[in-house]
This record gives C-alpha cells, sequence and structure tokens, in this order.
C-alpha cells in the first residue's frame, strides 16, 4: 500500500519554531544602568555632598593646591622680573634726579658728569661768572671821581652845606662780593635741575642715555661683538678679538643716537616716567595705559634684537645691567 503524503495548503515554506526562537531579540531599554543602581548613586552623591568629614577634606585638598599653584606663579614671576620695572639700580633711581652718578674705578663704564636746566654746561657757566666779576668792578682802576656841582640839594635846612658821603676801597670790595654772591646764587636757582619741571629732567635723561650707552664713548671700552660661528670654520686661522673697538671712533662724526642699547634707555626712562605717573595720578588714565604697553613692546622687541646680534656679549650685559633689565622684560608674552 503505498504511503500517505499530506498535501499542503500553500507553496509557502513552513516556518518553524526552533528558527523563529532564533531570529528574536530580547528587548531592552535606552537605560545603560538600572533604576536601583540609579538610585544608590544619588544616595551616594549626596552623602558625599553633606558628610561635613569628606567636605572638610576636600576643601583641604583644594586649598593646599591653590596655594602651591600660588607658590609656583609667584616663583616664576620673580624669575622673569617685572616686565615694566624690572630691577631697581642706582641709575634707574638717578632717573627721578637728573644728578651723576659715582661709579667704581674697576668698573667699565662711561663716567657720567653733571647737568644743568636749559641745557647750560657747568664749567661755562662758572667760567661766566668769573669773568663777569671781573668785568664789574675793576678793583686795579678806581680812581675818585671829581667832586660833583653843587646844587640846591647840596645844603640841608639851615643853609649848611652836607658833608659827601666817600666809600673806602674794602667797602666796595665787599658790596661787590655781595652782588655777586647775590647774582651767583640767583643763577644756581634759576639752573638748578631741581627746580625744573618734568619734561626738563626727561631732557638731562635722555642726554645721559646717550653719553652711557652710545658706542662713541662705549667703543673705547668694549671689545666688538663675537664673529659667528656659521662663518668661523675650524681651518680657518683664530681670530682673536681686540680689546676694544678704537678703531670705530674714528668713523663717528657725532655721538651715537640710533643704536638700539641707546634707544632701549630711552624708551627705560620714559617707561618708568609714565609707569609712576599711572600708579599715583593716572589710575584711570586710559590712553596713558596703552601708551606704556605699546613702549614695553617696543623695548621687547629691540631687547630681542640686541640680544640676537650681539651674542649675549659685554655690550648686552652692559646695557642689562646698568638697566636693572630681566628676562620678563624680553622673554615670551608680556601683557599688561
Amino acid at each position: 500500500m503505498p504511503p500517505r503524503i499530506p498535501a499542503w495548503s500553500c507553496l509557502r515554506a513552513p516556518i518553524s519554531s526552533s528558527i523563529t526562537h532564533q531570529l528574536t531579540l530580547p528587548i531592552r531599554t535606552f537605560a545603560s544602568t538600572s533604576r536601583v543602581h540609579a538610585e544608590s548613586i544619588e544616595r551616594q552623591k549626596k552623602r558625599l555632598a553633606n558628610d561635613p568629614y569628606i567636605v572638610a577634606q576636600r576643601n583641604r585638598k583644594k586649598a593646599a593646591n591653590l596655594t602651591r599653584r600660588a607658590e609656583l606663579e609667584q616663583g616664576r614671576i620673580a624669575s622673569l622680573g617685572d616686565p615694566v620695572r624690572g630691577v631697581t639700580t642706582p641709575f634707574i633711581q638717578s632717573f627721578d634726579t637728573g644728578k651723576p652718578i659715582t661709579y667704581d674705578e674697576g668698573k667699565k663704564i662711561p663716567q657720567d658728569r653733571a647737568h644743568l636746566n636749559y641745557a647750560f654746561d657747568p664749567k661755562i657757566l662758572q667760567h661766566q661768572l668769573e669773568k663777569s666779576k671781573e668785568l664789574a668792578v675793576p678793583l686795579g682802576h678806581i680812581e675818585k671821581q671829581a667832586a660833583p656841582e653843587s646844587t640846591k640839594f647840596s645844603y640841608d635846612i639851615f643853609g649848611a652845606k652836607t658833608a659827601e658821603i666817600e666809600k673806602s676801597a674794602e667797602e666796595i670790595e665787599e658790596q661787590t662780593n655781595m652782588d655777586h654772591a647775590r647774582a651767583a646764587e640767583a643763577i644756581a636757582r634759576i639752573t638748578a635741575l631741581e627746580n625744573g619741571s618734568s619734561k626738563d629732567r626727561m631732557r638731562v635723561n635722555i642726554t645721559r642715555c646717550v653719553e652711557t650707552f652710545g658706542r662713541h664713548n662705549t667703543d673705547r671700552i668694549f671689545p666688538p661683538k663675537a664673529p659667528s660661528l656659521s662663518r668661523s670654520g675650524a681651518d680657518e686661522a683664530r681670530v682673536v678679538r681686540p680689546e676694544t673697538n678704537i678703531a670705530a671712533t674714528a668713523k663717528r662724526v657725532g655721538p651715537d643716537t640710533g643704536s638700539s642699547e641707546v634707544q632701549i634707555a630711552i624708551l627705560t626712562a620714559k617707561i618708568k616716567t609714565l609707569a609712576d605717573f599711572l600708579q599715583s595720578r593716572g589710575k584711570h588714565d586710559k590712553h596713558n595705559k596703552r601708551n606704556l604697553r605699546l613702549l614695553v613692546h617696543r623695548r621687547q622687541k629691540l631687547l630681542q634684537y640686541l640680544r640676537r646680534k650681539e651674542r649675549g656679549g659685554p655690550r648686552w650685559q652692559h646695557c642689562i645691567e646698568t638697566l636693572g633689565l630681566t628676562e620678563g622684560t624680553w622673554r615670551g608674552e608680556i601683557s599688561l
């Protein structure tokens, strides 16, 4: 008897229950943690925020961290120095008065001289005072003047002739000395730099900067700059630098007013005057604050140029030591 084969009701493939179980995935919510776990984390955060011991410990760690950061920042600033004022030196302090400074005998630096107001030279002024004293009353040529004619004012109220008053040579000399001393004192007060304005002191300070840092004077003291390492090879003979650069002074016609060190010194004098004004009376002066920032950045560029050109030589050392400039005045970014 043939086997009984059931007839299919449709031509589609039968779907097995096992295949359906394998292809069906479990439904997962979007939350990464369960609700119970989230509530436990929230309770732990509240406990950490409200526990006084944990709060005090956290505050102590934060305070210690901030203190350490402040100490490191102060040490970094102290190592770089003030970008505006630098370090105070006798030459910088003399900008307030304009008086000359006496240096040690062994120090290589041009000697400073005294200055007067209105661009007067003290030696020439003293010579002119002595000359005027000689021309005032020549004591060797004093002659007795002729007696004047009698007038109606030569008699007193009783009709008697008044006696003539004659001065001796000692009295004339004493009066002349007193007049000369009074005139010399007046000239000294007029030409004194202490009685001048800030503009007069700035003019004198600029002149002192030119005399102290100008190459017409420093070439007689410092040697020329060192040769470049790229140009000096091993096969070339070693050139010994002279102790001074006196040969360069013969090529100059007048004083050096445009070299980098002179411009740096003049900018330093202007920066000090402007910084003192902003610290005392110009705290709300926005325009001069901007001017101070421009002067500091201009000096920074000149310092970087001088350091690169002189290769850290004696001229560079003389500039930064005399003006009291630190690394903060030329290294890195300066923000005021």
